[in-house]
């Protein structure tokens, strides 16, 4: 298996529990403090880990790039999913998860210069209806919308483009690199909004333990192995490895929190692995990094 795909599909599963983790924090914790206060815990092991490896500054250019990044994935994407799942299920926010990998290809053209074919778009546009089906007859989708489906609306639009952004600025800097440095250029942002929205009182262990696991890896670790696999794949072709994440997020809903689950969800991972390869296996004309190179930069220390 090339090492872009196995590289997205870790942080894809990394991924998938992040909409019942935030669902867990967001009932002991301020919505505003999970969103930015998950930052601002991955902001700092950032700084750690950017001075441990002696990582160089990035160019003027290349911070102009990383706030875009920082606008997607460290503000966007946290802040309005956490809004989102204070009034509804992490089955229902599964939604955004199923649109999100055709937001990343639409911002790939716009931003990364990527031109995927039509077998692309039609096997994407395919996996994309299926999981739709899925999350609609499953418990998912409630059938009117509402704030929280504008909050998850607004949310993917932003996600996406972090994610084509840094998978873009990734064959520059590295997966590592790249969010990293879009956590500290966040820090101004995160830091105060942290330490305003920081209210404790009705925290509890699994509160704190949900927190924990979208600030480590929701947040941090999860992006070492998603954008090294988008800078190595591409990152409308590897972006539609998530295709495969809202099953993931409805099976840990149901796990672990007890939300409703429908019937057809092994019908449904059956024909999103199929869109999937047919996304794998189609030419898309772009300028990723070598596989070992990218492999290589999550752990550089030059």
């Amino acid at each position: 298996m090339p090492a872009g795909v196995t590289l997205g599909a870790l942080g894809v599963l990394g991924f998938s529990f992040s909409l019942p983790a935030t669902r867990l924090a967001v009932a002991g914790l301020d919505p505003w403090f999970v969103a930015f206060g998950r930052a601002l815990v991955a902001g700092v092991l950032a700084i750690a880990y950017l001075a441990l490896s002696r990582a160089p500054r990035p160019s003027a250019a290349q911070v102009r790039r990383l706030a875009v990044v920082a606008l997607g994935i460290v503000i966007g994407f946290p802040l309005f999913t956490s809004l989102a799942l204070t009034t509804q299920t992490s089955a229902h926010g599964a939604v955004v998860i199923a649109v999100l990998p055709m937001s990343t290809a639409i911002w790939a053209v716009l931003r990364a210069s990527e031109r995927p074919p039509l077998a692309f778009w039609l096997s994407s546009g395919a996996g994309l209806v299926a999981v739709l089906a899925f999350v609609a007859t499953g418990g998912g989708f409630s059938g009117s919308l509402g704030l929280a489906d504008v909050y998850l609306l607004v949310a993917v639009v932003l996600c996406g483009l972090g994610y084509a952004e840094g998978g873009a600025l990734s064959r520059e800097l590295g997966g590592a690199r790249t969010v990293c440095w879009a956590l500290v250029v966040s820090l101004p942002v995160t830091l105060p909004i942290s330490l305003c929205t920081a209210d404790f009182s009705r925290a509890t262990p699994v509160v704190w333990a949900s927190f924990a696991y979208v600030a480590l890896v929701s947040m941090f670790l999860g992006f070492f192995a998603w954008y090294a696999g988008l800078a190595a794949g591409g990152v409308a072709k590897i972006g539609q490895i998530q295709l495969a994440q809202p099953v993931l997020t409805l099976g840990w809903s149901a796990l672990v929190l007890g939300e409703p689950v429908g019937w057809p969800a092994l019908a449904t991972a059956g024909v999103v692995l199929v869109c999937v390869v047919l996304t794998q296996r189609s030419r898309v004309p772009a300028e990723p990094r070598s596989a070992p190179e990218v492999v290589s930069s999550v752990g550089d220390h030059r």
